[in-house]
C-alpha cells in the first residue's frame, strides 16, 4: 500500500484530471483521498508544494508505465524500443487517460516544473538510443517524445474513440528512430 504522501499526490492528479488546476485545492484533495479535512495541508503546506508533488507523481507514474510496457531490461533493438514506446503512449491515451489529462493541465500551467521531467525522459531515451549505437540520439529522442505527446493529445481530443493499433504506432515510432 502506498504511503500517505503518495496517496495524496495520486488524489491531486485525480482532481486535476477532473477539475483542472483551478480545482486543485487542499480541501479537494482531502475529499478525493477520503482523508480528514486538513490532511493534505499537513503534508503539502502550500499550493505550490501540492502542485510540485502532483508533477513529481506524474513523472513517477510515467516511469512505472514505461517499465510495464516492456521487460525490466533495456531494449536490444530499435523495433523493441518502438514497441515499448507505442504501448506506453497508447496506455497513456486509454487506460491512463486521467494521468495524461492531468499532465497536460500541469504542463500548460506550470511548464517550468514539467520541463525538468520531460528533459529527464528525453535524456533517458537518448541514453537508450546511444547504447544501441544510433546516430543523433538526442534528435531522435526529441522527435519521438514530440510524436508521443502529440499522439496522446490527439487520442484524447480530436481522435477520441478511434482505435489505433499498437503495431501502427510502433511502426511510426520506428520510422522516427531510423530517420
Amino acid at each position: 500500500m502506498p504511503d500517505r504522501r503518495t496517496q495524496l499526490a495520486e488524489a491531486a492528479l485525480a482532481v486535476v484530471a477532473s477539475k483542472g488546476l483551478k480545482g486543485l485545492t487542499h480541501r479537494a484533495v482531502d475529499a478525493q483521498a477520503g482523508a480528514a479535512l486538513g490532511t493534505t495541508s499537513n503534508y503539502f503546506r502550500s499550493r505550490a508544494a501540492l502542485v510540485a508533488a502532483a508533477v513529481d507523481h506524474v513523472e513517477a507514474r510515467d516511469a512505472q508505465l514505461l517499465q510495464q510496457q516492456g521487460s525490466q531490461e533495456l531494449p536490444t533493438s530499435l523495433a523493441e524500443l518502438a514497441d515499448q514506446l507505442a504501448g506506453a503512449v497508447l496506455a497513456l491515451a486509454h487506460e491512463h487517460a486521467d494521468l495524461t489529462r492531468a499532465r497536460f493541465a500541469l504542463a500548460l500551467d506550470q511548464p517550468e516544473l514539467v520541463a525538468a521531467g520531460h528533459a529527464r525522459m528525453v535524456g533517458g531515451l537518448e541514453h537508450i538510443l546511444a547504447s544501441l549505437d544510433e546516430s543523433h540520439p538526442r534528435t531522435k529522442a526529441e522527435a519521438v517524445a514530440d510524436y508521443g505527446d502529440g499522439l496522446a493529445l490527439h487520442l484524447l481530443t480530436a481522435r477520441r474513440g478511434q482505435d489505433l493499433q499498437r503495431s501502427t504506432v510502433a511502426a511510426n515510432v520506428l520510422k522516427l528512430l531510423q530517420g
